[in-house]
């Protein structure tokens, strides 16, 4: 009955993440997703030998008001961080159950193959952890979101991973404790060592990798414990993780390993610098804008993290509701790498009821832009940058972009000239058919949504 119900609880997993993959039914894969691992939850505190089931309670109770918390205080801006945390949090707790079991069995007639497995759980959970935790102090601004880099770092991680590796072998041959607790202190000096030089554009591929390997980790320390639930679980989040980073590197034309070790992403740039720096504007108000858009008769909009920022997913969909009412056909372009996470604008977007018909990603949208009127970039930077098309000298040349500088009129929605993530300037400001209104975007667009109606 308890590996039925285990497989229950898997089958779950499954239908949870396959219902994920699409708007309409991710809400309820969520669910399912929940209910099984509460299943499984009960199944294994049920099956084994609970000393103290007041702690157990107690720990349900204070990770409950924690979930709580989070999920009602937590705001959408900081959801990136929030899954770093989970990350982290899960990479340590694989490590933990590995830890737990070196400390009851001493390591002593341990099957080599557990050996193995405690080994890769201690040393991809506590990276994830540390290196979770220093992501999320890159996206908090705790730290600078620019690669931090010094002479010889990559000799230095790359003696750090020999050790490891030299005390995983170690530990294998027959050394003791001693041997498990100096590899997980290497694997946590790694896991800080491996973030610090990524900048802050790459923070969406760096969160999926980190999560993929929190999966990796309770994988491994599934087969620890011999608990089938958690090995196909872990599974599915490591390969279903590494799946979503390889999409991402591939939407941003990049190698993983040029992601991890190229340092790219400095976030200290100064806008309108080179060629564009005696390029004038042409400044919009809210009048203009409301010209712009009632006159159409498509309109594209394309949210970023300024979108996010501003928390302005409810003013955009009061706009373009307006805009419907006026016959004007409405759809939002959602670039694979926009925001701060996978995901980030359709979460966003969902949240304000837009109807997933009009979301369109990168390859459905792009084709439509020389037959739209007015595209309304709302606080999009390097994801609208036509240098990542037309300039082979560009640190972004080659990566695939939203092409909204061939529609009839770009108007951009931003606080200032600042560049975006990657650090660049944005040629499509400059432009004769852009305008650039300077606002914080739910102000810009609720001025928009006013003066709309004088139009």
């Amino acid at each position: 009955m308890i590996e039925l119900l285990y497989l229950l609880a898997a089958v779950a997993f499954i239908v949870g993440l396959k219902r994920l993959g699409g708007p309409r039914t991710a809400r309820s894969g969520n669910r399912i997703a929940a209910a099984g691992m509460l299943l499984a939850l009960v199944v294994a505190l049920v099956d084994a030998d609970i000393l103290n089931w007041g702690s157990v309670a107690a720990g349900l109770a204070v990770g409950t008001i924690l979930g709580v918390w989070g999920a009602v205080r937590v705001q959408m801006t900081a959801m990136p961080q929030m899954v770093a945390v989970f990350n982290g949090l899960g990479g340590i707790a694989s490590a933990l159950v590995s830890a737990v079991a070196v400390v009851e069995s001493g390591l002593i007639d341990t099957p080599i193959e557990t050996t193995i497995t405690i080994i890769i759980s201690t040393l991809i959970g506590a990276v994830t952890f540390t290196g979770s935790f220093v992501a999320f102090a890159k996206l908090q601004g705790l730290v600078t979101g620019s690669p931090l880099v010094f002479p010889g770092q990559q000799f230095v991680n790359a003696t750090l991973s020999v050790i490891a590796i030299g005390s995983g072998i170690w530990l294998l041959a027959g050394g003791d404790e001693s041997a498990y607790w100096f590899l997980g202190a290497v694997a946590l000096v790694i896991g800080v060592m491996a973030v610090i030089p990524i900048g802050g554009a790459d923070m969406p591929v760096v969160i999926s990798l980190l999560n993929s390997f929190s999966g990796l980790a309770a994988a491994s320390a599934g087969f620890v414990v011999g608990n089938n639930a958690l090995i196909i679980g872990g599974a599915l989040v490591g390969a279903a993780g590494l799946i979503l980073t390889v999409l991402m590197t591939k939407a941003m034309n990049r190698s993983l390993g040029n992601v991890l070790f190229a340092g790219f992403g400095g976030t200290d740039a100064i806008a309108g610098t080179g060629d564009t720096a005696t390029k004038p504007v042409k400044r919009a108000t809210a009048e203009d804008v409301a010209i712009a858009l009632g006159y159409a008769d498509s309109v594209m909009v394309v949210p970023g993290y300024g979108l996010a920022v501003a928390q302005a997913q409810h003013a955009v969909r009061k706009l373009a509701s307006a805009l419907e009412e006026r016959g004007i056909d409405v759809h939002y372009a959602i670039h694979p790498v926009a925001g701060r996470m996978p995901g980030h604008m359709n979460v966003l977007l969902a949240e304000a009821d837009v109807p997933y018909e009009q979301l369109l990603d990168l390859d459905q949208a792009d084709p439509q832009f020389p037959q739209t009127d007015v595209v309304l970039v709302l606080g999009a930077n390097d994801v609208v940058n036509p240098s990542a098309r037309d300039d082979p000298g560009s640190p972004i040349y080659g990566m695939p972009i939203l092409n909204v500088d061939r529609a009839g009129t770009v108007i951009v929605v931003k606080r200032s000239l600042s560049p975006g993530f990657a650090g660049i300037d944005n040629p499509l400001f400059y432009e004769d058919n852009t305008l650039m209104f300077f606002a914080d975007a739910k102000d810009a667009l609720e001025g928009a949504l006013s003066a709309l109606s004088q139009v």
